[in-house]
């Protein structure tokens, strides 16, 4: 549950400020300080650490008013990028939130474009972090209760930051959530209740239903759970749209544990395992925002449902499969479970002729080496697509590269006993070798694929403080905002 926002006012007073008991003061970078309210007390404050005004642009102050109230002071470069200016925000805020505040005052200060885009970049960077994610410690952080902004009056009232601050939360809160919480099948019950919320429609393809169809990739990472309650399972969302309007597809990788199969994962790999279906979180978690938004678009959402267990039935190395399309797969790494499942989940999503499909799935290491955590990966079926991903990234503050996938990397594919091997044992550049296997299965349809290398970086990224970051939520939105009619 998101803070309640109080009612936006055109500047705060003194008297206000003293008030607060928490409040985060920002101001564009400058080498003087202008006149506002506890001036003299941060003067005072700047004084004592031999700090000049400027620096206030690298290192945020805390200061202690009159009456208690801590009042967190930062300056902010006007021209920074959206990833830059969450993570300024992020810096000063980290001040307030150790003390665990029950109510914050947000205060943005000069001219009105400058105080627009810091006010609704500094409300969601305070949303996102106000709610402490699922744990089982006896003594949980509390929430933030209320958020008042001064400064800044939105014509929405912050409700699209709100909302994707929301689908932000729902993503990280289930993706947080342990392995014996979040099975296939409790998680298919919460995305259930996710739908009769927010008015989705729901279609199951169950286990026992997907192999009747063929969908043999997919059933083959299935089936080594003892319990078959893997799913495919579609959600529709309907906006104001005309009903002639093609949908846009979005498919969510969900592996709700990953063991590697028969390929077991080592120890240090198979920690966080939990996280390995954040693909469908983040799909979830757009969806959402989307709905609170009311916007015009049509969306269908294709969430990959299952586990990758070993055991008796496990599928196995040297495997010849049958995907849904018919495409015959030879199985070198049971640990290349996500492109096995996504495949079918893309014919699938493919067979309904969409507008454009995109699919995001926490899937190789090979991006991790090519990128690290901060960033994740991005591959385009055109060049029109590739930009307007790069453009979302900026225009999120969630960063992303555009990797080319040329059709040659298909000869490290060829297999000598089916159409195409899963993957290779050699390593190299598995993050293209994962998605030219990907362009398999979505015909000619316009494809963005995303592989979330940043989804977990430790000590947080961009808005966001916790290692779980719900990268792609605002991502995705924002790429909806460039190809939506």
């Amino acid at each position: 549950m998101l803070p309640e926002l109080a009612e936006s006012k055109q500047e705060i007073s003194r008297k206000t400020l003293l008030g607060a008991g928490h409040a985060l003061l920002l101001l564009p970078q400058s080498g003087r300080l202008p006149e506002l309210p506890g001036t003299d007390e941060l003067k005072a404050a700047l004084g004592r650490r031999a700090m000049k005004a400027g620096d206030l642009a690298n290192s945020p102050v805390a200061v202690q008013l009159p009456g208690g109230t801590l009042a967190v002071y930062a300056m902010l470069k006007p021209d920074a990028d959206t990833f830059d200016l969450h993570e300024q925000v992020r810096r000063a805020l980290t001040l307030l939130l150790a003390e665990h505040p029950q109510s914050i005052a947000l205060a943005v200060f000069g001219e009105a474009a400058f105080k627009a885009r810091v006010a609704e970049s500094a409300l969601y960077v305070s949303l996102v972090n106000a709610v402490p994610l699922p744990t089982k410690k006896a003594k949980a952080c509390p929430a933030v209760k209320r958020i008042a902004v001064y400064g800044h009056l939105s014509k929405d009232g912050f409700a699209r930051t709100r909302a994707v601050a929301e689908g932000n939360v729902l993503c990280r809160s289930l993706t947080a959530l342990p392995p014996n919480e979040l099975t296939p099948a409790t998680y298919r019950r919460r995305i259930k209740s996710l739908a009769k919320d927010h008015g989705w429609t729901v279609e199951e393809l169950p286990y026992a239903r997907l192999m009747k169809m063929g969908a043999g990739a997919f059933c083959a990472v299935a089936r080594g759970s003892p319990v078959k309650d893997a799913a495919i399972v579609r959600l529709s969302y309907r906006g104001a749209a005309s009903r002639k309007t093609r949908p846009f597809a979005l498919v969510g990788k969900g592996i709700c544990f990953d063991t590697g199969g028969h390929n077991l994962k080592p120890a240090r790999y198979m920690q966080r395992m939990n996280e390995d279906m954040n693909g469908s979180a983040v799909v979830l978690g757009i969806l959402a925002a989307v709905s609170r938004l009311k916007l015009p678009v049509q969306i269908d959402a294709w969430l990959v449902i299952a586990e990758n267990h070993i055991g008796p039935d496990a599928y196995r190395p040297s495997e010849v499969v049958t995907a849904l399309n018919g495409t015959t797969i030879e199985i070198v790494h049971t640990d290349a479970e996500g492109r096995m499942a996504l495949a079918d989940a893309l014919t699938l999503a493919a067979g309904k002729k969409p507008a454009r499909i995109v699919d995001f799935a926490t899937l190789t290491g090979a991006m991790h080496v090519a990128v690290g955590v901060r960033m994740s990966g991005v591959f385009a079926s055109d060049s029109q697509l590739a930009h307007q991903a790069s453009r979302a990234g900026s225009r999120s503050g969630e960063r992303v590269v555009v990797f080319p996938a040329p059709a040659d990397y298909d000869s490290a594919l060829d297999s000598e006993v089916a159409d195409i091997k899963q993957c290779t044992l050699d390593g190299e550049a598995d993050h293209i070798l994962a998605t030219r296997f990907l362009s398999r299965f979505v015909g000619d349809t316009p494809w963005i694929h995303v592989d979330l290398a940043a989804h977990i970086c430790k000590g947080g990224l961009g808005a966001v403080m916790s290692d779980t970051n719900g990268f792609g939520v605002a991502w995705g939105v924002a790429l909806l905002d460039q190809i939506a009619p």
